[in-house]
């Protein structure tokens, strides 16, 4: 899903080399963890963000990257991540939150507990990026990037608090979009339906959760 459209040169005022400097939330989980490889693969800078400091490190050491371990819905940790990349690259191109969880029940079997992790692991956490990415780029330009689902769009049986989240997402992009795109920032989001990844493995990882997922598409 498509925000505002920059400068082409916004987001991309590389260093001597080309490299880009960018940060990674939810670095560790299937989605982020592939973006950075790539990422870094192409010689970019990276400053990559996760709960699990183990496994954090690990991929830290085998990307040269900087790591921090944070929890991105505590908007002072994801400041001071902003922060501690600026001051270790000079400068961020951008931000991409690819914190998330799924939650598959309808909306009688869903306690307000369940409810609330969700909207903070994916709602909140989109926010609090996109407040401490556009401060970091107000005078530079780049890009934010957040993770929705197809299921903000679709009506999926039995992803009534999810699609609640990621619907909010595709509301704070569009109107983030038009905040910040006379500062040149981009705000776009992208909406994949099932992947397999660790995250999604209670549903991939048996032959009977593959076919009810296709039998959505």
């Amino acid at each position: 899903m498509s925000g505002s459209k920059a400068p082409a040169q916004a987001g991309q005022d590389n260093d001597a080399s080309g490299a880009a400097a960018y940060v990674v939330l939810g670095a560790t989980g299937g989605i982020g963890a592939a973006l950075c490889e790539r990422l870094a693969a192409r010689g970019d800078h990276l400053t990559i963000a996760a709960r699990g400091e183990t496994r954090l490190q690990d991929l830290a050491a085998s990307l040269g990257a900087h790591a921090m371990a944070l929890d991105a819905a505590d908007p002072n940790q994801v400041v001071a991540c902003v922060g501690e990349a600026v001051d270790v690259h000079g400068r961020i191109d951008g931000i991409v939150n690819c914190v998330g969880s799924i939650l598959i029940k309808p909306a009688h079997l869903t306690s307000m507990e369940e409810f609330r992790d969700t909207i903070e692991a994916n709602l909140i956490t989109a926010f609090n990026t996109v407040r401490a990415g556009a401060r970091a780029m107000l005078k530079s330009g780049g890009s934010i990037v957040l993770v929705s689902s197809a299921a903000a769009r679709l009506g999926l049986p039995n992803h009534d608090a999810i699609a609640a989240a990621k619907s909010g997402v595709e509301g704070l992009v569009r109107a983030a979009a038009a905040s910040y795109a006379p500062a040149g920032i981009r705000v776009n989001a992208v909406a994949p339906g099932l992947v397999d990844t660790p995250l999604a493995s209670r549903i991939t990882g048996s032959e009977a959760g593959r076919r009810a997922s296709l039998a959505m598409h």
